[in-house]
């Protein structure tokens, strides 16, 4: 089980909304990232946390509460 505190969690991702599109887009990101770990391409940014978790929400999510991705940092995938 994670320890994402909510409130940190608002605060760091700058609402409601924009937490939600910010986590959504770096687990998409970090879900890529481990699709393609056996290529060898390297294309994705590994996550940024050490996490027991394998989720790539969750791991999203602990980014955002130790500020590893802020608003306006994650781009978009074309």
């Amino acid at each position: 089980m994670s320890d994402v505190n909510l409130d940190d969690l608002l605060r760091n991702g700058g609402g409601r909304f924009n937490t939600v599109v910010l986590s959504a887009r770096r687990a998409r990101q970090i879900n890529a990232y481990f699709n393609q770990l056996g290529e060898g391409i390297g294309a994705y940014v590994p996550p940024q946390v050490h996490s027991l978790s394998r989720q790539p929400v969750t791991i999203a999510f602990e980014e955002i509460v130790d500020e590893q991705v802020r608003p306006g940092t994650v781009a978009e995938d074309e």
